[in-house]
């Protein structure tokens, strides 16, 4: 089996899962490839014995990768995206961050996850991703437009609201008065939208959700539409620029640039253990399990 391992950085806590993982890895054979910087990372630490002669890097994948794993929070995985892109490579996540609806393989369960994806034990939920598009174009969008969790645009450099003026599928919608706006996909609705008082949406859903961030209008609330809507948006306010965001992703567009907002023409595929579910996570991550009355 050919793996891809990527983590953003090395973390004193992900020590014993990186060892863990690295050495399941050579007792069973697989042939594995970690993404550059995370293996020099690695090799730095005096922590970390296993014998890294052993593997290979990557700064890119391609499509004869059979599975991505990822080591870290959601955040790793929303950056692992990057790299597996439109492959097809699924994907699956070791958590060491915090919450980790994503990142579902607790530290010590990385031995059984590991044989439960040899033997078949998992299913695939495919993942539905947000494109982004503006006019003008933007350099820093062009090399990767996508999103897994959600596009959200955001006031910068000032503390007066902005306004989103919003379209769908061509007709009017309303003006956010704002300090932004969440387009959020299922797979993001447990995030940033959910922060903000969105609605947690299962994954399979086809649906996006509008969420204005501390609206000024106190009657605007978080939107569900169909994910084949077509989203415009244009922003004013009263600085020259705003923020828009893909995922972790950031960069700075002019006023009054049209941004354009779709359900991108490819999917994420992301392994799901037979033993984890959307819903024992909601379970475990948000404690709906914990009242007592249960």
């Amino acid at each position: 089996m050919k793996i891809a391992i990527y983590g953003q950085f090395y973390q004193k806590n992900s020590s014993i899962p990186v060892q863990t993982l690295l050495n399941l890895c050579l007792e069973k054979s697989f042939d594995v490839f970690i993404e550059t910087h995370f293996f020099n990372s690695i090799k730095e630490e005096e922590d970390v014995h296993v014998n890294l002669d052993s593997f290979k890097t990557f700064s890119e994948l391609d499509a004869s990768y059979e599975l991505l794993i990822s080591i870290g929070g959601d955040g790793t995985i929303l950056r692992a995206i990057t790299y597996v892109r439109d492959l097809n490579i699924p994907i699956i996540g070791i958590n060491t961050g915090r919450l980790g609806f994503l990142a579902t393989i607790q530290k010590d369960n990385i031995e059984k996850a590991l044989n439960d994806i040899i033997e078949g034990h998992y299913r695939i939920s495919e993942r539905t991703l947000l494109s982004i598009t503006t006019e003008p174009e933007n350099k820093d969008l062009l090399d990767f437009n996508i999103a897994l969790n959600e596009i959200a645009v955001s006031r910068k450099n000032t503390t007066s609201m902005i306004t989103v003026e919003t379209s769908l599928d061509g007709e009017y919608l309303t003006s956010y008065w704002a300090d932004g706006l969440i387009v959020s996909t299922p797979t993001g609705s447990t995030g940033y939208s959910l922060s903000c008082g969105g609605p947690v949406i299962m994954p399979e859903t086809d649906s996006f959700t509008l969420t204005p961030i501390a609206p000024h209008n106190l009657n605007a609330r978080p939107l569900v539409i169909q994910n084949s809507t077509e989203i415009k948006l244009k922003v004013s306010g009263r600085e020259d620029s705003y923020l828009v965001s893909l995922d972790s992703r950031i960069a700075t567009l002019d006023n009054n640039a049209t941004i354009t907002i779709k359900k991108a023409d490819f999917k994420i595929k992301m392994i799901e253990l037979t033993d984890e579910s959307f819903l024992i996570t909601l379970r475990k991550k948000l404690l709906w399990g914990e009242d007592k009355r249960n």
